[in-house]
């Protein structure tokens, strides 16, 4: 039986998205960007330093790296302990080997506990990110306006100069975006859909999107996909050279990645992280940046 003629008739049809956060700007028909730097694409690393609670409420659902087993699973909860005691020290180490900086997502709980962590990475020159209370602290939408606020001014307290935010297992409610803005946040790591920073409006003001890649990070490949060290090192090095080589196309681009800690700073990951590492310092017409540093970058381009 043939279609009616007024199937496809839909009055709303148009050009857009179906929210308002930011304009329908696909990059094939936009104007390629020049950084005043002169260099062609950015990297920012993201190192998470998450707390996580031995028996997690699970509400609306537990974070990605939270405990596996029944209670209380001792295994997963120490070598989440092992992340933040021994293997971010690899990872400072590597990093000032190559003299990169990176940006840190710290939940609050973390500062709290562990001050000489938080120092370290502080006199070392990278960049402090607020990461919500804890990997327990789950942003959704069962919340309230009063209860999601608390849970941003509490992680704000621990954190009160950072520009930039990314919520406990990069999850947000309706309200997220407007409250993070209000409290003085103007960068979001949660959303990734784009190839450059992205503003987005909020009741509040501009927010920048800075593209952190799920399917670059070490926990999604190393650990959900099962791949080797050596995929991981080989699919980030060349997503850098890819956005080098889409330059006179595509024009400046950026993209990030994290290591984290339990995962990355394993000794027996160390070889792909220092590959890693050494790549992109040493890759031409790349930089390698804070997450605040390529966003103010990226306000500086011209067309």
């Amino acid at each position: 039986m043939p279609l009616p003629d007024d199937y496809l008739t839909y009055p709303h049809r148009s050009h857009g998205m179906d929210q308002d956060l930011y304009d329908w700007d696909p990059a094939d028909r936009r104007a390629p960007v020049q950084l005043a730097s002169g260099v062609k694409a950015m990297a920012t690393i993201v190192i998470p330093l998450e707390f996580f609670p031995l028996n997690p409420p699970g509400e609306p659902f537990k974070h990605p790296g939270a405990m596996k087993t029944p209670y209380p699973d001792l295994r997963h909860f120490t070598t989440r302990d092992y992340g933040n005691r021994v293997g971010v020290y690899r990872l400072l180490r590597a990093l000032e080997t190559v003299s990169l900086k990176a940006t840190f997502a710290v939940n609050a709980e973390i500062a709290r506990r562990y001050p000489p962590l938080i120092e370290a990475v502080r006199t070392a020159g990278h960049e402090i990110a607020a990461y919500g209370v804890s990997t327990a602290h789950i942003h959704h939408a069962g919340l309230s306006g009063a209860e999601e606020l608390a849970l941003i001014e509490n992680t704000r307290k621990a954190f009160p100069n950072a520009r930039t935010w990314m919520s406990p297992a990069r999850n947000q409610s309706f309200k997220t975006l407007d409250l993070i803005r209000q409290s003085g946040f103007d960068i979001c790591l949660d959303w990734e859909m784009d190839q450059r920073p992205l503003a987005m409006g909020t009741k509040a003001g501009e927010i920048h999107a800075l593209p952190l890649m799920n399917e670059l990070g070490d926990f999604k490949l190393l650990l959900d996909r099962s791949q080797s060290e050596d995929e991981w090192a080989d699919q980030i090095l060349e997503a850098a050279r890819f956005h080098i080589d889409e330059h006179e196309q595509r024009g400046a681009q950026c993209f990030a990645f994290t290591l984290t800690p339990y995962a990355a700073g394993q000794p027996f990951r160390m070889h792909a992280v220092r590959r890693i590492l050494d790549g992109l310092a040493n890759m031409d017409g790349l930089a390698v940046a804070t997450a605040a540093e390529t966003v103010d970058a990226f306000s500086e381009t011209k067309t």
